[in-house]
């Protein structure tokens, strides 16, 4: 059970970490029931319901997981549940990786205190890599405890809300160890989904209007996450020496920087993504930062086309990615790239 790079104490103290910090969790978990009729808030009461009726309609119409998770509401007093910690090194988008015995090999370490995530940040930026702590509001334990909905998103807009909701359900259905972006690429894309059908459903203009608006702001950010992805893999692949390397590392994420002011300008809304181009100790963006991105979306075309040739019908496509889920990673890889006649996104690794 020791971690690559760790020694027994050190592994020890952060598998405690991590069983305190969920245990604290559902220790604080209340009955939604009893946390509407017995609180004084309306606003929370009102948002309560209205996730009730967000999970009510994930199992009923999404065919997600029909539990315990999501009916129970927790207060942290915290504005994330966890901070991750990604590390690549620095000429590489290659994500570093930490192996647990259930969920596998990860291209992030999770922390239920932020002190400590930034404690091993700093660590690992003293070896020379490059990294990125990003704060976490919920994370889904893959069906083995009743997941709450937590104080750190339940005021999200509702979109948002329903988006999360999906998003981590659909972890329960299907999780490959040591596939970080297979994993979170499926769950983007059911999460998608259910999203565009809870809406039509809904049918409720300013819910619509309030989802194209958060997701036109996605679609801008991953654009440009992507844009330079490309130019740095291509400078990282290329034969140059390093110092010309970084020289060029530095100018690709300038004009990053630069870009996305110009859209921030044009678009008060992307001031959300202000904290993820502070960066690290407010260094800006790097590897580490693209990394986290690119891990929640890289394959989510590939399933959205796995879905499309199933007729839209998620329990046959669920099915199917199960199926491909017990194949081995190359085998899983390369379904997913003939499923929209594409390779995959250069530069996406969980290797050390």
């Amino acid at each position: 059970m020791l971690l690559a790079g760790c020694s027994a104490f050190e592994a020890t103290g952060y598998y405690w970490q991590g069983a305190s910090g969920q245990l604290d969790i559902l220790v604080r978990a209340r009955s939604i029931n009893d946390v509407i009729a017995q609180g004084d808030d309306a606003a929370l009461a009102k948002r309560l319901a209205r996730a009730q009726a967000i999970r009510a309609y994930a199992s009923r119409e999404l065919g997600l997981p029909d539990n315990k998770s999501f009916t129970r509401y927790s207060d942290l007093n915290r504005p994330f549940v966890v901070w991750n910690v990604f590390a690549t090194p620095p000429l590489s988008l290659a994500a570093r990786k930490w192996c647990f015995p259930v969920a596998g090999c990860v291209s992030y370490r999770g922390y239920f205190h932020e002190s400590e995530a930034r404690a091993e940040a700093s660590r690992l930026a003293a070896t020379g890599d490059d990294v990125y702590v990003s704060g976490v509001p919920a994370y889904s334990t893959l069906g083995y405890f009743d997941d709450p909905i937590l104080s750190t998103f339940v005021r999200w807009p509702e979109t948002e809300l329903a988006r999360l909701v999906f998003h981590e359900l659909a972890h329960q259905i299907v999780y490959v160890k040591d596939d970080s972006v297979f994993n979170e690429s499926f769950a983007a894309a059911v999460e998608e989904t259910g999203v565009a059908r809870w809406l039509a459903a809904e049918g409720n203009p300013q819910l619509d209007a309030q989802f194209a608006r958060a997701q036109r702001q996605r679609v801008e950010f991953r654009d440009l996450v992507r844009t330079t992805r490309e130019r740095l893999q291509a400078i990282y692949e290329s034969g140059a020496p390093d110092a010309v390397k970084n020289a060029e590392k530095i100018a690709a994420f300038a004009a990053m920087k630069e870009a996305f002011e110009r859209v921030r300008a044009g678009d008060s809304g992307m001031a959300g993504y202000d904290r993820w181009f502070a960066g690290y100790a407010n260094l800006g963006p790097n590897n580490a930062s693209l990394t986290s991105v690119a891990l929640y979306s890289a394959q989510v075309p590939a399933f959205r086309a796995l879905l499309a040739q199933e007729g839209d019908d998620l329990p046959r496509f669920y099915a199917r990615v199960k199926e491909i889920a017990a194949l081995p990673r190359t085998e899983r890889d390369a379904i997913l790239a003939r499923a929209t006649g594409d390779v995959p996104m250069p530069g996406i690794s969980l290797g050390n």
